[in-house]
């Protein structure tokens, strides 16, 4: 019997169309392949990989059902036999990998952006520029036709079942709420009406398709929006939705344009397992939990106390495509774990690239990169255990070559160490405990405190320099004011800070300074989250720890050049924490009285008790010359704001290059 530590994650479930030995369902997430050149072939790499790795069912990324339904202009479609048969080699190799694939049928409607999108009501949505047209009741039948001959086609392409999408915001959700909802006609109107559609589409489809395709409907359990589902309208919904023919129905979170965070690193993981909780006791068919549910304990934990009978990741797929084979062996120890930090995936997306992962620079790369034995095995030295050095020393070890890793600190991790001192920010631990156990288990020779010389580095066949970066100091009057300190010296605990403090910078590092320095470094739990952002019958905000007051020279925003899925998240805490933000300033000196400051035409005098400079870093490479052939990687190639995705990508490259 194979040994488990999750009993409840490894037991088998049955879905009605077939079964599976485990409950994990491998989300659906747009990758950005769907849209590529060869693009079939780099999907059916992509989850082939993934059924490799022990995932026994997963859904693709949305596919419209027409043209009106994409999501761009180019996005991905199934209206024809044509496009079907090129879905078959996705769906074949994942068959030959021992996995089930159902494709996510996804109609846009008003979030598409482009200038032919639709829905049920001319209300645009604020995040398209593109007002939609209203959909005439003609058009709304034909749009079901389409549904349903997506579906038709899906199972012609060799899937194994659809998902439904009928939450975050799309055209399907679209139709189920008054707030984008303002038709008189049978579609329209009370909640009877406006359910049909919804109700049709799954009804339609399960009379299409034969028993052994599986029909998954993705749920809105938790709209975030104003004249939203009420929960006795979930409950109804979700009713006649397993009436209709579903055979599972899975968790939606929040609308898209809802400005509350549903999957980004700050939200605790399994923050929302309880909105499928409240459903589950209402329906006789599997639910699926989702969000935030990223390492094997989390999951168990959900199945365990009965708050659904299946979990659902999406991301954590990218970062480990043998997640379920290494919780199964017990070795979840060897997981690399998903973030939570949108850098490589969502962003991507956002900003028309392929998708990717932070900590797994190979997803979505699988017909690209190829890591195997090296024919001859070297001997490396890499200096510098940051995320760089750790990610060149696995993946060259990975490779059979023999790796000595050097870092002048008592510990891995280099600038990870102060992002994950951050609340919210927690995850970096798990990033820092794979590479740990990886470093041992490759035997890689760790040699912590020690700096290398130069004898040493000519010993060996290569060597990469990934000393990282160092924080840039403050030039101005008075700056040696011992009230002055660095980020490095808050982060890591060095230096005591005052109640009044000064940060300055705008960028990524001094929103997390900032950050810390009202919040601390304590995780906010569920409840705390929920409350501060109005999840909860009861709102609450905690009084930030310290008056914190931000100043740039820049006219933008704070964390500006953060990605477009967690700015806005960071900024909004910010202003939840009364941070008093001044940009455009010009700094002229520090005295007893204060810091002195510039802005337009205004003179201030600002008092504080520190100053956190978060102004930039340098690369630290004033030892490079030790080894000038030294391949150079991350912050000691080029410091820029800090950027651990660069970091870690460039530290896989160098090392499949040896």
């Amino acid at each position: 019997m194979q040994h488990t530590d999750f009993p409840h994650l490894f037991s088998p479930i049955d879905l009605g169309a077939f079964s599976l030995s485990n409950r994990v369902l491998m989300g659906s997430m747009h990758t950005g392949l769907e849209e590529e050149p060869n693009g079939f072939q780099k999907m059916a790499r992509y989850y082939a990989v993934r059924a490799e790795g022990g995932t026994e069912l997963m859904v693709t990324g949305g596919i419209a059902p027409d043209w009106f339904g994409k999501l761009t202009p180019g996005a991905a479609k199934l209206t024809t036999g044509r496009e079907a048969r090129q879905h078959r080699v996705v769906t074949d190799e994942v068959h030959r990998a021992g996995g089930k694939i159902c494709m996510q049928i996804l109609h846009a409607g008003r979030y598409a952006y482009h200038p032919w999108n639709i829905g049920p009501s001319r209300i645009q949505a604020p995040i398209s520029p593109f007002k939609p047209w209203a959909m005439p009741s003609w058009w709304v039948q034909k749009t079901i036709d389409h549904f349903v001959r997506a579906a038709q086609l899906a199972a012609d392409a060799g899937y194994d079942g659809v998902e439904i999408m009928g939450s975050e915001g799309y055209l399907i959700n679209q139709f189920l709420v008054a707030h984008t909802n303002q038709r008189t006609d049978q579609w329209g109107g009370n909640f009877d009406n406006r359910k049909q559609f919804a109700i049709e589409i799954v009804s339609r489809i399960a009379e299409a398709l034969d028993d052994q395709h599986l029909i998954i409907y993705r749920l809105s359990m938790a709209d975030m929006v104003p004249q939203a589902s009420s929960q006795n309208e979930i409950v109804e919904l979700a009713q006649d939705v397993q009436r209709a023919g579903a055979h599972v129905i899975n968790t939606g979170i929040g609308w898209h344009e809802a400005r509350i965070p549903t999957i980004a690193q700050m939200v605790p993981r399994a923050a929302f397992a309880d909105v499928t909780a409240q459903l589950k006791p209402h329906l006789n068919i599997p639910v699926i939990a989702t969000n935030r549910i990223n390492m094997p304990d989390v999951a168990e934990a959900i199945l365990a106390e009965g708050k659904a009978d299946m979990v659902s990741m999406a991301r954590p797929f990218l970062a480990d495509p043998q997640w379920v084979n290494k919780a199964k062996s017990g070795k979840a120890n060897r997981i690399n774990t998903c973030i939570a930090c949108n850098q490589a995936c969502l962003d991507h997306i956002f900003s028309g690239k392929v998708a990717s992962c932070l900590v797994n620079p190979m997803a979505c790369r699988e017909t690209e990169w190829t890591l195997g034995r090296a024919a001859v095995s070297k001997s490396v030295a890499i200096v510098g255990a940051g995320p760089a050095g750790l990610s060149a020393a696995v993946t060259a070890a990975k490779q059979g070559h023999r790796v000595t890793l050097y870092e002048r600190n008592d510990a891995i991790g280099g600038q990870l160490n102060y992002a994950r001192q951050v609340s919210g920010k927690e995850e970096f631990n798990e990033t820092l405990r794979y590479y740990s156990v990886m470093l041992s288990e490759l035997q890689v020779d760790l040699r912590l405190s020690c700096a290398p010389q130069r004898d040493e580095l000519n010993s060996f066949d290569r060597v990469i320099w990934a000393t990282g970066v160092l924080p840039r100091k403050w030039d101005i009057v008075g700056g040696e004011d011992h009230r002055v300190l660095l980020y490095s010296d808050v982060l890591s605990g060095k230096a005591q800070v005052g109640r009044r403090v000064i940060v300055i910078g705008g960028g990524g590092i001094a929103v997390d300074t900032t950050l810390f320095l009202v919040k601390g470094s304590e995780p906010e739990t569920i409840h705390a989250f929920r409350e501060k952002w109005g999840l909860s019958k009861k709102v609450h905000m905690e009084e930030p720890q310290r008056e914190v007051t931000m100043l740039m020279r820049s006219a933008k925003k704070p964390g500006s050049a953060l990605g477009k899925t967690t700015a806005w998240i960071h900024r909004a805490e910010l202003k939840k924490y009364r941070i008093r933000i001044e940009n455009g300033v010009v700094y002229e000196r520090i005295t007893a009285e204060g810091l002195h400051i510039r802005k337009g035409d205004e003179h201030l005098v600002l008092p504080f008790d520190h100053i956190v400079v978060c102004a930039g870093q340098v690369s630290n490479t004033t030892d490079a010359d030790y080894w000038p052939n030294a391949v150079l990687i991350g912050g000691a190639r080029y410091a820029g704001e800090l950027d651990a995705k660069r970091a870690i990508e460039e530290g896989m490259r160098a090392a499949m290059e040896i």
